[in-house]
């Protein structure tokens, strides 16, 4: 590198960035100097560039100019933000000695290590959604095992699981959208990781078991880790341990405020692939953004934790019928109370107090993060006034963790100006009458004016010069100044402190002293304010545990309350939970749909359980099979979360996943066609679904030639119904399925009704019994605006074909295929006249003829 000179070529100052520099090879070091953030070197270089900042030279080190180039430090969130947005780590390093305290350079400390996973400050996060630091290992000596944990440092959120396969892997992570992953430089997982950013690779001992395990246990102060239910998850303890560590590191922080680590089991929740996640668009939607989302439409809580709950409800719904039973009552209750609209606005103002305690724990909290938190606290009161009324279960727990922090919010109220600035190093933060210490050391300061009143008055007359006045500025201090005009007439004792244009400015031994006690009282008071607002920290930290558990009751209202109000705004009914595996809907709707039409919309029944398992699902384009499909299961998992559901009735059982095979789409960067993702999909289905599985499919075989596409799809329907018989809606335009009824128990066929009018089409929307009389393709195609002609041809070739189809059920002639097959390619004649040939019968004349033939053919 350019800078890999001996040490003594260097300044003192650079030879301390450098060494710095050293320990953080792969940050961009932001080097405290004063009011600013300097970079260096290659960083500079770098800096500029992502930063759109000027690169500048700051003199010579080793005889070379050194590329430098600087931000503010009032303004470094927004440029640090965008870093790491780009996925960019900073090392912040800061001054930790006054100058002129020793000899050299001012010391510099690096004090914290900003990286996508472990961010805390409020500009660098989006109030809705987690931002987690995930950790992935596995090894092939350890079984199937893949072990997985989380960690959000900004709410304290601390978790693990254990999977049995890579593809279960994979969709967890899918779930948990990780901000910054760690995994193992040995590891090899070719190309699944494609898709995620913030990958780190740490060196295998971070991911050793005994060590992991240790961290854990000095972490939680514990013998064994069997409190948590962890003791045997060895996969998901490395995982742990690594996180643990590479948080600890980068926060310079013991993580005190991580005072738990939960276990996600697999069976206590319904799986949801990446796949399945997608096509239903719980809260991203096929285009990648949230509008139009089942997240959408139901979120209207109040504070942003009961946001980022309720995305974590949706992601992973429940099994534990006892929880969701309980949501349900408390739906109830606030129902029966019509308190729901009271108790959401009582929640409204409170703060985000799960990230405001990790930054108190970090002790990085701001004045107004402790003005929110006291404002917050405020609420309770009322809050556990209107849970208490409730009479419920599910309330009296929520109730039960709102402790009574009469004391910490009276602390927080005398404490805390009621607009504090923003940042605590210019003062101004501690009310006034706080602390007597404080109050008299402000007085000092504050009494400045009135003495330079005085002076200068008296000065004035003392001297008869008629221009001299008295001031102060934070270079010079105190000072009298005289026009040039009057300086000759100055007394002896006035000692010239600076010339100017036309003036002169001088001191006495008077205001030299009042100087030194203002600017030592100013110090001493800015001190003593610092002093008392760690001592609030410190206060805090005491209640950490109370107040993180009254936060995460807090946003569980939240969620709850918002459930109570949409189920009243859009009629929607509570979930019957049972322990078959069946889902009876009476009347059921699709939430998002429903709430974008200004059509009202027309409702289906379903019933699927044991004796009715499958359903082959049939009719137009455009009629609405997928709707239908997409809305069944979105009305599952909302059962599953807790909420009521929106029909008139619904019978939901307990079931283990939900798989989708839905849409077209290719994977180039994986190097899959449309008809291989396609299959991969179905795969995953027909190995993995169960007898408490939903399962929706839509056009299984389509991409590829009818008879194999046809053959697919027959197969894949035969092994749901007769080998998994799973709970399963199946939507095709091969006919011939239908006629699976007749050969299979459980199975039917439903159809989407539509009709023609006036060679128009009209869909009715409307699930029926029996299957479709046909696909009005044709009739779809006009409506996107075909041309007239080529549709005139279509039907034409629609009438050659169908004349010569067969149903190969009815016992008729199979005729030639009406498409042919994409891959299918004829022999050659070379080689039709080689299997022709008989050696033996050819005299060598006739078969050298015979080569000659052949190589003028060719």
């Amino acid at each position: 590198m350019e800078f890999a000179l001996a040490a003594n070529e260097h300044t003192p100052m650079m030879q301390q960035y450098l060494g710095i520099k050293a320990q953080h090879p792969h940050d961009l070091l932001f080097y405290r100097m004063g009011d600013f953030y300097e970079l260096f070197h290659d960083d500079a270089r770098q800096a500029s560039q992502l930063l759109d900042i000027t690169l500048t030279a700051r003199g010579q080190s080793g005889g070379k100019p050194i590329p430098m180039a600087g931000i503010p430090y009032h303004a470094a969130e927004g440029y640090i933000a965008k870093l790491v947005k780009l996925g960019r780590t900073v090392a912040i390093c800061e001054q930790t000695s006054e100058p002129g305290a020793s000899k050299g350079p001012v010391q510099r400390e690096v004090m914290r290590v900003i990286t996508p996973g472990t961010l805390t400050d409020e500009a660098f996060l989006a109030e809705g959604q987690d931002n987690q630091l995930v950790a992935l290992w596995h090894r092939p000596g350890n079984g199937n095992k893949v072990g997985v944990a989380y960690l959000d440092i900004s709410t304290s959120r601390f978790g693990v699981l254990e999977v049995d396969s890579i593809p279960a892997a994979m969709a967890e992570l899918q779930r948990l959208r990780p901000a910054e992953l760690l995994i193992d430089e040995d590891a090899d997982w070719g190309n699944l990781l494609d898709g995620f950013t913030g990958i780190r690779q740490l060196p295998p001992w971070h991911f050793e078991a005994q060590t992991c395990r240790t961290l854990l246990l000095e972490h939680f102060g514990v013998k064994n880790l069997q409190g948590f239910g962890i003791d045997q998850m060895t996969a998901a303890i490395n995982c742990a341990g690594a996180l643990l560590e590479y948080a600890r590191t980068t926060q310079r922080s013991d993580l005190r405020h991580l005072q738990s680590i939960s276990a996600d089991l697999p069976n206590d929740a319904i799986l949801l692939d990446a796949a399945s996640r997608r096509n239903l668009e719980l809260d991203v939607n096929l285009q990648g953004g949230e509008d139009f989302t089942l997240n959408w439409v139901l979120n209207h809580t109040r504070t942003a934790m009961g946001k980022r709950l309720l995305r974590r409800w949706l992601s992973r719904p429940l099994r534990d019928q006892s929880i969701l039973n309980d949501r349900l009552d408390f739906n109830d209750a606030l129902r029966e109370q019509l308190r729901a609209d009271e108790l959401a606005d009582t929640l409204a103002p409170v703060g985000d107090l799960e990230r405001i305690l990790g930054r108190v724990a970090l002790r990085s909290a701001r004045p107004r993060d402790l003005t929110r938190l006291r404002d917050s606290l405020q609420q309770i009161p009322q809050a556990k006034a209107l849970l208490a009324d409730l009479n419920n279960t599910l309330a009296d727990r929520l109730n039960d963790a709102l402790v009574d922090f009469g004391d910490l919010t009276d602390t927080l109220l005398s404490a805390l100006e009621e607009n504090p600035p923003v940042v605590l190093r210019d003062g101004g933060v501690i009310r006034d009458g706080y602390d007597q210490a404080l109050d008299e050391l402000r007085q000092l300061s504050q009494g400045a004016g009135d003495l330079l009143t005085r002076v200068e008055t008296r000065e004035r007359e003392q001297t008869g010069l008629s221009t001299l006045k008295v001031g102060y500025n934070r270079v010079h201090g105190f000072y009298i100044e005289v026009s040039k005009a009057q300086s000759a007439g100055v007394p002896a004792h006035y000692i010239r402190r600076q010339t100017l244009k036309n003036a002169e400015r001088y001191i006495i031994d008077e205001l030299k002293e009042y100087e030194d006690r203002v600017l030592s009282s100013k110090s001493r008071s800015l001190a003593r304010e610092k002093q008392l607002y760690e001592e609030l920290l410190d206060l805090l930290l005491e209640r950490l545990h109370d107040l993180q558990a009254a936060a995460r009751a807090i946003a569980e209202a939240d969620v709850l309350c918002c459930f109570c109000q949409q189920a009243d705004q859009l009629n929607w009914s509570r979930p019957i939970l049972t322990d078959q595996a069946e889902l009876h809907i009476e009347s059921g709707r699709h939430p998002v749909v429903q709430a974008l039409s200004d059509q009202p919309f027309v409702p289906n029944d379903l019933l699927l359980n044991h004796d009715h398992h499958m359903w082959i699902v049939t009719g137009p384009n455009m009629g609405g099979k997928s709707t239908f499909m997409r809305q069944n299961a979105l009305i599952a998992i909302l059962a599953h979360i807790g909420s009521f559901v929106p029909a008139n009735k619904a019978i939901v059982g307990d079931l283990d996943r939900i798989f989708t095979r839905m849409g077209s789409s290719d994977d180039i960067a994986g190097g899959r066609s449309t008809f291989m993702v396609e299959m991969t999909e179905t795969a995953n289905i027909l190995n993995n679904a169960t007898e408490r599985s939903l399962v929706l499919m839509d056009e299984v075989g389509r991409g590829t030639s009818t008879f194999d596409g046809l053959s697919i799809a027959w197969s894949a329907a035969e092994h749901i119904a007769g080998k998994n018989k799973s709970l399963c809606l199946f939507a095709t335009h091969y006919f011939e399925l239908t006629t699976m009824t007749e050969q299979l128990t459980g199975v039917g066929n439903l159809h989407l009704s539509a009709a023609e009018h006036d060679d128009h089409i009209i869909f009715m929307h409307q699930v029926l019994a029996g299957p479709a009389s046909q696909s009005y393709g044709i009739q779809v195609a006009k409506l996107a605006g075909v041309p007239r002609d080529v549709l005139n041809n279509a039907l034409q070739k629609l009438r050659d074909l169908e004349d010569n189809s067969v149903n190969p059920k009815a016992g008729r002639r199979v005729s030639e295929p009406t498409q042919h097959d994409l891959f299918f390619q004829p022999e050659h004649p070379i080689l039709v006249a080689l299997q022709n040939l008989v050696p033996d019968d050819m005299t060598p004349r006739q078969a050298l003829e015979w080569l000659y033939e052949w190589k003028n053919k060719a």
